[in-house]
């Protein structure tokens, strides 16, 4: 029985010391991927719709992710870029490297070439498929869909306000806030147009720059200049207040960008689109957390969560706008519905059977990619970064100093 006894102990024994030998390498990977941390660079503060769209998306993502962050706020597009991306990297020990506005790339290019074990990913640019850089990232959303969506709403407001006869169909005419003559701008507004058009046929659109991306003053006065020109709708593609409190002001229907302002305007707000930047940061976290390679141009869709849409606001919008976008959005999955079909539109009385795009960076802004395939304009296709610049029939620009 000694024996017995003796014998279980030992292989007790040798199962402890067998456990406490081994190594959880489960518990290991577990920490380093905690351990990883995102730094995050916004032009401006969470007073941006825009800006502020980018930092819950960044708290969101790194909190399902398990991982830390740090934000630099109010960089300019400068050299300032630059030095915030060090110093995430130098004092606070960051992984990866996130800045969120067009400006921002060469300086975020530059550090990344100087960091090489750091990932750069970067909104809206344009350089990282042509600039040989392998931890430089582009991201980028098909927006203009979530834009056409609206736009739907849009047309069908005008369609209730000609049903009402508070205004004319040719008195159907849209006001568009901008921000810089870039081809972002212009995919923006002209998808849209093309949204509102597509159930209003009358629609036309007037198109104020402010020659800014956040500047409410200029913002509101640019809105209430197409109010006061006629507008009896007015979206925009800027990032502060300013346009959807002039709309409130005036009671003039107003679609906004980058989140609903339904708090502050409930009785002129029907919707906005945005992109979801949630499903793009916890892509970049998971990559690196695998080991994995991030993509060099990544173009987020409807499909991936990156192309979204607020709720409807029924006190403002015509009725059955929430079915007509869900059904609208259907096709656009299916391919029914192409943004750029250029059976919709012309430029100049001409449909375009062909247009090369200005896709691949470079000092001469050269013309080099065909655009238009079986009668579609393919935006987002050569690069995730809008390429769409025509400048389409139906459409005024008020100023065009803003390049």
């Amino acid at each position: 029985m000694k024996k017995i006894i003796a014998l279980l102990l030992a292989v007790a024994m040798l199962f402890c010391f067998a456990g406490c030998g081994t190594k959880d390498t489960n518990s290991d990977a577990d920490a380093a991927k905690s351990d990883l941390k995102v730094g995050f660079i916004f032009l401006h503060d969470e007073q941006s719709t825009y800006d502020k769209n980018f930092m819950d998306a960044a708290k969101a993502a790194c909190d399902a992710m398990g991982v830390e962050y740090a934000q630099k706020t109010q960089i300019p597009e400068s050299q300032k870029c630059y030095d915030a991306a060090v110093e995430l990297i130098e004092t606070d020990g960051c992984d990866i490297i996130f800045a969120d506005s067009f400006g921002h790339e060469s300086f975020l290019i530059d550090a990344a070439k100087e960091y090489p074990d750091v990932e750069f990913c970067h909104a809206t640019g344009t350089q990282a498929h042509t600039a040989g850089v392998a931890n430089f990232h582009n991201a980028f959303a098909s927006i203009y869909e979530g834009r056409y969506l609206a736009g739907v709403a849009a047309g069908l407001k005008l369609n209730e306000m000609i049903e009402n006869k508070e205004i004319t169909a040719e008195e159907a005419k849209m006001g568009y806030v901008g921000a810089f003559t870039f081809a972002e701008v212009i995919s923006g507004y002209t998808s849209f147009y093309l949204g509102a058009k597509s159930v209003c046929p009358s629609v036309t659109m007037d198109v104020k720059f402010t020659g800014s991306w956040y500047d409410e003053q200029k913002e509101k006065e640019a809105a209430q200049a197409l109010i006061n020109g006629g507008c009896v709708l007015i979206s925009q593609h800027a990032d502060s207040m300013g346009a959807p409190t002039a709309c409130e002001t005036a009671g003039v229907p107003n679609v906004s960008y980058n989140g609903s302002t339904v708090a502050a305007c409930p009785n002129t707000f029907i919707v906005s689109s945005r992109i979801d930047w949630t499903p793009y940061f916890k892509y970049m976290i998971e990559q690196v957390q695998n080991g994995e390679a991030i993509a060099t141009d990544w173009t987020g869709t409807i499909e991936t969560g990156s192309v979204v849409l607020t709720d409807v606001n029924e006190k403002a919008a015509a009725a059955g706008t929430a079915e007509t976008i869900a059904d609208v959005k259907a096709k656009l999955l299916d391919g029914t519905i192409n943004v750029f079909d250029t059976a919709n539109w012309t430029e100049k009385g001409v449909k375009l059977e062909s247009y090369m795009a200005d896709v691949d960076t470079d000092a001469d802004f050269a013309k080099d990619t065909e655009a238009i395939e079986n009668g579609v304009f393919y935006e987002s296709k050569h690069r995730s970064a809008p390429y769409f610049d025509v400048m389409i029939d139906g459409i005024t620009l008020l100023d065009t100093n803003f390049g």
